[in-house]
């Protein structure tokens, strides 16, 4: 019987601080991850995980 991994990469819903602008984000993106609206900087990528710097909502599975 072969052994599926489960993906340790997720999803997630993150909040804008300056126009409260909710927005999905992937956790370990590669480049730098700017809100839709306003073009505030969201999450920077800091060599796997991408370094949050807005509030997290929901960590999606």
């Amino acid at each position: 019987m072969v052994e599926i991994k489960e993906p340790k990469s997720k999803f997630i819903k993150v909040r804008c601080p300056k126009c409260k602008n909710e927005q999905i984000i992937f956790g370990k993106s590669s480049s730098t991850v700017k809100c839709l609206v306003c073009g505030k900087v969201l999450a920077e990528p800091m060599g796997g995980k991408a370094k949050i710097k807005s509030r997290i909502l929901e960590v999606l599975e």
